[in-house]
């Protein structure tokens, strides 16, 4: 009973230090989820340079013409 509340002990102080450590790898702001607005402005630009230095656009453009026909429009 001692060895597995010694290990519980231990666990959950290693679990404690992780969380310690990532906070301080992020400049001391939590890390839990973002809202889907800041995390979808923080992809777009990204997103954006991909498709230029690829060559997306028209792919792009197909897939929302597709979809618009679908939809009727």
């Amino acid at each position: 009973m001692a060895d597995t509340a010694s290990r519980t002990m231990i666990r959950s102080h290693a679990i404690r230090v992780r969380g310690r450590r990532a906070l301080a790898a992020s400049g001391g702001r939590p890390t839990g989820p973002r809202h889907p607005l800041v995390a979808t402005a923080m992809v777009l630009p990204l997103a954006a340079l991909l498709l230029f230095l690829f060559g997306g656009w028209e792919a792009v453009a197909t897939q929302a013409s597709s979809v618009g026909m679908l939809l009727g429009r």
